[in-house]
């Protein structure tokens, strides 16, 4: 009975502490009031993109296109136009062919580029359409030139194409006389073995 008593005293006087001082929602913290007075705040801390925010550019900046197309290859003007480009652009990966791969993989190396992109800046989002090609969207059409070194430097690529413009590794051959070797080579493998049998 003795021991009922002491716990019973425990533990009031354990809960009459909460019971007389109650604890508000803020969980016992006191408020902290800010005025609307802010006269003698000063903010000095502007940053230089800040300032020049709003200027227009400079006339150094604009870069024309050439006035004289005759004397320029077509690959020269079709890079001169996209340098220029703006908004968003989009395009086609080819893949190399005869590697065989599955959904999976080409959606691992969609996601691989996307990822490798945006750690460089270039907001690019790549999806795979099927097993040899996957599809691009660039935000910016400035940066289709870096996108394009960017797809080029990687082995799974073969091509990409932007528009009506295709572009491929020097010396390499259009990926139609590719897949027409590759198609021939696997003729020629039936061949042979149909005669071995």
């Amino acid at each position: 009975m003795k021991n009922h008593r002491s716990i019973l005293l425990l533990l009031l006087l354990i809960i009459s502490p909460l019971l007389l001082y109650p604890i508000g929602v803020e969980g016992g913290k006191r408020k902290i009031h800010i005025t609307d007075d802010l006269d003698d705040v000063v903010d000095d801390e502007e940053d230089e993109a800040w300032k020049e925010w709003g200027k227009k550019k400079s006339s150094e900046e604009f870069d024309p296109p050439p006035s004289d197309f005759d004397n320029m290859e077509l690959s020269q003007i079709q890079e001169e136009i996209m340098k220029r480009q703006t908004g968003p652009a989009f395009g086609f990966v080819k893949l190399r062919l005869g590697i065989p791969r599955d959904k999976n993989m080409v959606a691992e190396l969609a996601m691989k580029w996307t990822q490798l992109l945006r750690t460089g800046a270039l907001g690019v989002k790549f999806m795979g359409i099927d097993l040899g090609t996957i599809m691009f969207n660039v935000e910016d059409g400035h940066k289709v030139l870096e996108l394009k070194e960017f797809i080029l430097s990687q082995d799974e690529a073969y091509e990409i194409k932007i528009g009506d413009q295709v572009f491929r590794r020097p010396g390499d051959p259009p990926i139609e006389v590719v897949a027409e070797k590759l198609r021939r080579s696997k003729e020629e493998q039936k061949i042979d073995e149909h005669e071995e049998l």
